[in-house]
């Protein structure tokens, strides 16, 4: 999986960061070591993905130079990444869904093609009921539909996929700090 894609893309309102989280024991990616420094640079952009650099430099106690070059190497590391966070809603895409995924075989192998769909914006392997979890977004339920039947039904694999709709969007947040 390339660094772009360990990455969730967010959505929602206002500029945000993305952290790049590692719970699995035996993962092949690295884990960051972060200062204090660093830890409060990404709260302060979790906060706020716009903040200047100057802003930054003095909650933080750097130099505005010192807090670009941090900024810049905990992205290069995929510690993190700053993006534009929108509302699918007001963009066109109307219908979300959270699919649970049932496969067989290599999981890897059945997640890394799940996430060659544009329209798949987060994939996970996890245990219990089902084997993956994908959520999508949509222009309509033609497009989902569509998605459907002709994508993620013929990725080699692919078992069973339940789709659970969202009706309405209660909470998205990306401002769970750092350890």
């Amino acid at each position: 999986m390339d660094k772009d894609r360990a990455l969730r893309p967010l959505r929602g309102g206002g500029g945000s960061i993305a952290l790049r989280r590692h719970f699995a024991q035996g993962d092949d990616r690295h884990i960051v070591n972060l200062d204090e420094k660093s830890k409060a640079l990404i709260e302060l952009l979790q906060r706020d993905g716009r903040s200047s650099y100057a802003a930054l430099a003095k909650d933080v106690g750097l130099s505005e130079a010192a807090v670009r070059q941090r900024v810049q190497r905990l992205i290069d590391q995929g510690v993190m990444q700053i993006v534009a966070v929108t509302d699918p809603l007001s963009t066109g895409f109307l219908r979300q869904a959270m699919l649970g995924i049932k496969a067989t075989g290599d999981l890897r192998a059945v997640a890394e093609a799940i996430t060659g769909f544009e329209e798949v914006d987060y994939v996970v392997i996890c245990a219990g009921r089902y084997d993956l979890l994908a959520e999508v977004v949509c222009e309509n339920d033609s497009h989902l539909l569509q998605l459907l039947n002709e994508g993620l039904r013929k990725v080699e694999g692919v078992t069973d996929i339940e789709t659970f709709v969202y009706l309405r969007l209660e909470k998205q947040t990306y401002s769970w700090g750092t350890r």
